[in-house]
């Protein structure tokens, strides 16, 4: 733990590149070998591009967007930005074209830059709907062109542009979220508001100056963005930037990182490979994996001095000769691992811990920097997403939800964004008279302050993986077909997002007698394969334009319409989603259940 404070992140990135100069920083895998670039020649690259960004004049108060997934120009870029007064505006390369677009526009960017060729091409037509773009830098093309990123490095290290020094209010970045409308909306954050989460990073967090990570979130997203990104840089750590999603594992065994940032997904796929790669051992080997956790366990909630003789030796032996197989398949220096995003089971980061990593789960959003509250040694209760970070104030509104002890989350400090750009409504909305925070998560706080997530106000929910779905639109899209009266999306916290559909019965009716099926009953038309397939054949055709992580990848079918009625419908017309649950939840579970069964791997959630 350290006692630096930082007011800007320019103070941060110009005080680590002169303390660990010679230090690794980033690491690429090329030709089969991790290469790594230390502090000094990123901090040269950083000087070299401010300039060159300088030469294409961005100035102070301007906006520079990305494309990009994490690589070491991603961070250069940002730093540079940072260091004209310029705010960077991150952006996702699997996002649509049109998404680019808007965000580009609304946020005014002078400045885009390209990472790949075909993004590069892409971006050609953004100029027409965003007309205050006048550059678009990619960051592969050759030299010879005066906007390339190489061209800017030149052009930068002939004519040096020292760093300005821009005010803790200053604006850093504006990250965009998905809204329920449709349309994205920028999160306005502050120097300042980045910096009070880094500076409580190292006030609570065991991170120290040799800590390795392997970076797969993307620092497009708030919580790789300042988790990782900005803390291990200001602490002199490196990151090895991960090949691909699919190549996780591998790339673990090879950088031996001593601590992870992830989202629930992947902690689950480690729980989910482990317990599979156990089920295919001895039966001996098995058991002892068994009471091996089972006596880890019982150790961190009931101390050392819980253990029999027995339950010592079993831990022992089954650290020996099972856990340390399995953290030496992480690297082997695996100390600790961070979890935000979306909420993390209880039994999965009971087991990681179990098998000597222990999980800090946290929470926040992207509007709060994102870290609000976190799990820290000495304060470490599994089930909640700890306490308030230094300097924050968790209060719980009961007002909003009528209930004695669950309330809407309202987080005050220096962590809460500025507010949303050119949102004038919304920042009324989400703002209290006295600048607090509502969040629209519904949870409570015990006796020892520790708070714990229990819902969501507003019917947007975020999937394992921490992307945002907001199924009424999707609902609404799924209503086109002829065969579906209504429809309820499902997912919060899940892999994947699943549909409650309540089918056109006249109209499978129909289609059934024209492929020669008939049903003895509607139940049984519900249940027929064939039908089934009929109806997600439908819901792939009318979501076409749907993002991945939107997909339906199961379905459970009724034949009574949703209604005012049988009050599975509001007086607007809306879906009573807590009424459909209590009617129809077991259903809706059992398709998780069949997908566990089947081993079934939903990548499409990624």
């Amino acid at each position: 733990m350290s006692s630096a404070k930082f007011e800007t992140l320019v103070d941060l990135f110009e005080r680590s590149v002169k303390q660990f100069k010679t230090k690794d920083l980033f690491g690429v895998k090329k030709d089969g070998r991790w290469v790594w670039t230390t502090y000094g020649e990123v901090g040269k690259l950083v000087d070299d591009f401010r300039a060159g960004l300088a030469s294409l004049g961005v100035k102070r108060g301007d906006n520079v967007a990305i494309i990009s997934n994490n690589r070491i120009e991603w961070a250069v870029a940002a730093y540079a930005c940072y260091g004209l007064g310029a705010a960077l505006v991150p952006m996702y390369e699997a996002q649509l074209p049109k998404e680019w677009a808007f965000i580009v526009n609304d946020c005014s960017a002078v400045a885009l830059i390209a990472a790949t060729e075909e993004i590069y091409q892409k971006a050609q037509e953004i100029p027409e709907k965003a007309p205050s773009l006048k550059h678009i830098i990619g960051l592969g093309r050759p030299k010879s062109e005066p906007t390339s990123y190489e061209a800017l490095l030149e052009a930068g290290a002939k004519s040096p542009v020292p760093a300005i020094k821009p005010t803790p209010a200053d604006t850093a970045c504006l990250i965009y979220t998905s809204g329920t409308t449709g349309n994205p909306k920028g999160v306005i954050l502050s120097h300042g508001n980045i910096a009070s989460n880094i500076n409580a990073v190292h006030e609570i967090l065991p991170l120290v100056t040799d800590d390795r990570s392997l970076s797969f979130l993307p620092w497009a997203h708030s919580f790789g963005h300042t988790c990782e990104l900005h803390a291990l840089l200001s602490l002199g750590g490196a990151m090895a930037l991960a090949e691909g999603v699919d190549k996780i594992i591998g790339n673990l065994a090879e950088v031996h990182p001593t601590m992870l940032c992830s989202v629930p997904r992947i902690f689950n796929r480690i729980y989910d490979g482990v317990n599979k790669q156990m089920a295919g051992k001895p039966k001996p080997i098995q058991a002892l994996f068994k009471a091996g956790i089972a006596a880890a366990t019982k150790k961190r909630k009931e101390g050392a001095g819980s253990l029999s003789i027995g339950e010592k030796i079993q831990l022992a032996l089954a650290d020996k000769l099972v856990f340390s197989k399995i953290r030496a398949k992480f690297g082997g220096r695996m100390k600790y691992a961070f979890s935000g995003g979306a909420a993390l089971s209880r039994e999965v980061a009971e087991f990681i811990d179990a098998l000597g990593i222990t999980v800090y789960e946290g929470y926040g959003l992207t509007e709060t920097s994102p870290i609000a509250t976190a799990n820290r040694p000495g304060s470490h209760r599994i089930g909640s997403v700890g306490k308030a970070i230094p300097h924050v104030k968790i209060v719980i509104d009961k007002e909003a939800s009528g209930d004695p002890k669950h309330g809407e989350i309202v987080i005050y400090g220096p962590n809460i964004m500025q507010g949303y750009h050119n949102r004038d409504e919304e920042n009324q909305a989400v703002f209290t008279e006295d600048r607090g925070f509502r969040t629209g998560d519904l949870g409570y706080l015990d006796d020892e302050g520790y708070l714990y997530i229990t819902g969501r106000i507003k019917e947007q929910y975020k999937l394992e993986n921490g992307k945002y779905v907001s199924p009424a639109p999707l609902e609404e899209q799924l209503k086109l077909s002829p065969y579906i009266l209504n429809a309820m999306v499902y997912g919060d916290n899940r892999l994947y997002n699943v549909a409650l559909v309540a089918i056109d019965v006249e109209a499978v009716k129909t289609w059934a007698q024209g492929h020669g099926l008939s049903f003895e009953s509607d139940a049984a038309m519900c249940d027929s394969a064939r039908v089934k397939e009929l109806v997600m054949d439908e819901i792939q055709k009318y979501s076409a334009e749907w993002k991945g992580f939107e997909k339906i990848q199961k379905v459970t079918l009724t034949s009574e319409d949703f209604t005012t009625q049988n009050g599975l419908l509001t007086p607007s017309l809306k879906v009573k989603r807590r009424v459909v649950w209590q009617r129809y939840g077991q259903q809706i579970e059992a398709l998780y259940a069949e997908g566990k069964s089947k081993g079934q791997d939903a990548a499409t959630a990624a």
